[in-house]
């Protein structure tokens, strides 16, 4: 099965490419738009200056312009840990991005659960009909099947790359058989180290990014898997992600011994 048809995005129901955009590198806007004429309709976009791309912005107000709105699903990271500043930085965004309402309001990172007044803060925008879900963002693992388990939230941004497995036993099996939350994954690339020679057993060629974005779209709980890229030849270089299909058993045991040699250490699961 090729990566290029969409799917559901849990428990939202919200249809999507299998491979999402991150908005904090220099990709220009027609990498987006290019992207998003290919099926990569998921845009993740950030509410505080740092990872805050006007490329992105460019492309969103333009495929919005079009008359294609219905089809984006955005999702913007707040990171204020606070109701009133994300609220803040959340209604600037949506003047930004010349829209009216966010798909998926993330609140991150938390390496627990929000406190209470975060939550409402994000539920009382859901009630105003300016974002349509809530999800999360973090490093802990354990967190999401307990968040899962409350059915507090939409949708889970967990790390997951051929370095970093934990979420095999922490977070995938322990979710909801039906109605869980919708998956997203990010740091595919194990920021650039599964790319990097340097890192390689000896006599092992280093992964190519889009076998990154593979092993992540390989597993059957995950829907999205994240891609940042830096200039259009990369978005393109990424796209061939959609005309292929999971790893087979062969590259798979590649990334996984290459990972493991990346890890270093005897790992804790």
């Amino acid at each position: 099965m090729k990566f290029s048809e969409r799917t559901i995005l849990g428990k939202t129901g919200l249809k999507v490419g299998r491979l999402g955009l991150a908005s904090s590198y220099k990709a220009p806007a027609t990498a987006f738009e290019e992207a998003f004429e290919r099926g990569c309709n998921y845009f993740v976009w950030n509410t505080f200056i740092r990872g805050r791309s006007p490329r992105m912005r460019d492309a969103i107000r333009n495929i919005v312009k079009s008359g294609r709105r219905e089809q984006l699903v955005i999702a913007m990271h707040c990171y204020g840990h606070s109701a009133a500043i994300n609220r803040y930085y959340f209604l600037r965004s949506l003047k930004t991005l010349g829209v009216d309402y966010i798909d998926i309001m993330l609140l991150g990172y938390h390496p627990r659960k929000p406190a209470g007044k975060e939550l409402e803060g994000a539920m009382k925008l859901r009630e105003q009909g300016l974002t349509r879900f809530i999800g999360i963002t973090g490093h802990n693992r354990k967190l999401f099947p307990q968040l899962d388990a409350e059915d507090l939230l939409d949708v889970f941004h967990v790390r997951y790359n051929a370095v970093n497995r934990g979420a095999e036993i922490d977070v995938f099996p322990l979710l909801k058989k039906e109605g869980r939350a919708g998956i997203v994954t990010f740091t595919a690339t194990r920021w650039g180290q599964l790319l990097n020679p340097k890192k390689m057993p000896e006599g092992e060629s280093p992964v190519i990014a889009a076998d990154c974005y593979r092993f992540a779209l390989s597993h059957p709980a995950v829907d999205v898997c994240l891609t940042a890229p830096s200039t259009l030849e990369q978005l393109r270089e990424n796209l061939c992600v959609l005309d292929l299909g999971p790893l087979d058993e062969e590259e798979m045991t590649r990334i996984r011994r290459i990972g493991d040699y990346i890890y270093g250490k005897k790992r804790d699961y």
